[in-house]
This record gives C-alpha cells, sequence and structure tokens, in this order.
C-alpha cells in the first residue's frame, strides 16, 4: 500500500519538501542518497528517507554518557559489592534503552562482566545522537572476533553448519546461556 497525497496540492508540497531535502542534503551527497535511483519509493516515503539522511548528518557526536541529563557516569565496580553491581547494572540498561540503546548478546557476561563493559566499552563510545529517531542502537555485547563465544552460545544449528562449511573445521560444543536475562526490547522485536 503506498501513501497518496489526497489532492493536487498534496503533490505539489511533497514535491516542494524533496527538492528542499535535497537542497539540504547537497553537501553531504554520498552512495546513501543513490539508493533512492533503484529503489521505488512514493514521494512521501522518499522524503522520510531523506529527513533521516539529513537528521544524520545533523546529529551531534557526543559520548553515549553525555546524552544523559546528569551525565550517566558508573562508580568503579572496584567500589561496589555484588547487588550494587547488579542493582546499578539494571538501572543502567534501563535508562540506555530510555535513549533507544538496546544491548545485545549480554548473556554469556556476568552481571559484573557486563558492568564493567558498559562503564569501559559503550558509555565513553562517541555516538550520534539523532533526536525524535524511531530506530534503536543495538550494541552487541560480544566482541566480533569472538567466534567461539558466538558458536558455543548463540548460533543456531544453521548457523553453526555454515559456519563448518565455510571453514572446515568443527564448531565448539554448544552450550547454555550462563546468565540468562530478561533484556528490555523494542514492542516487535523478539531478539
Amino acid at each position: 500500500m503506498t501513501n497518496r497525497p489526497a489532492s493536487p496540492n498534496a503533490d505539489v508540497e511533497l514535491l516542494l519538501k524533496n527538492a528542499h531535502l535535497r537542497d539540504e542534503l547537497e553537501p553531504f551527497l554520498d552512495e546513501s542518497v543513490d539508493v533512492l535511483t533503484s529503489t521505488r519509493l512514493s514521494l512521501q516515503e522518499e522524503n522520510e528517507f531523506l529527513e533521516s539522511i539529513l537528521a544524520w548528518e545533523r546529529a551531534p557526536s557526543l559520548p553515549i554518557s553525555k546524552w544523559f541529563e546528569p551525565e550517566l557516569v558508573l562508580p568503579s565496580p572496584d567500589t561496589l559489592s555484588d547487588e550494587e553491581v547488579s542493582s546499578l547494572l539494571w538501572r543502567t540498561i534501563h535508562q540506555l534503552y530510555s535513549q533507544k540503546i538496546a544491548l545485545d548478546f549480554t548473556e554469556h557476561l556476568s552481571d559484573r562482566q557486563l558492568y564493567c563493559l558498559l562503564a569501559r566499552d559503550i558509555l565513553p563510545v562517541y555516538q550520534k545522537k539523532i533526536s525524535g529517531s524511531r530506530n534503536f542502537l543495538h550494541w552487541h555485547c560480544l566482541d566480533d572476533d569472538d567466534m567461539d563465544c558466538w558458536l558455543t552460545y548463540y548460533a543456531n544449528e544453521d548457523e553453526r553448519e555454515q559456519w563448518s562449511l565455510e571453514t572446515g573445521l568443527t564448531p565448539p560444543e554448544q552450550r547454555e546461556l550462563p546468565y540468562p536475562r530478561q533484556m528490555p526490547r523494542r514492542p516487535g522485536n523478539l531478539n
């Protein structure tokens, strides 16, 4: 189903908006706009796409910790008991979610390990903060180079078999996740 304007005036307004967005994007033009030539979108959908690119280009790049007011700073884990770590971890997970940051692949990490990852590797990282975005920033808490961990805990049978065919190796034994968590998820996201 395509979004059709209600009147010829709406068509003209969409065309004018499209021209304005393209003018605004001129300094940032790259291959992301080229996708429009190979994709059939309604004018409304194209304008939404162009608006999202423009929002990305204009968004400030800030450490994730500074997306919060006051800044989200975690105390050193060395000064905290296990209960304090767990409590602060869950509070931080929900604060991140409030800014549309979802943590994925966390269940191989203890609460303390995940807390340290948040403090050391996630909160200080510069990311574009796009106000009003419907999209989530998904942070994979699994090192991209740690194929053994992925194969052991997260890969399904098809992925394990594909990896084995590609590498000629036998994957590590599959195991249950040691720290199952019910992480907050955006509605409709099954992962």
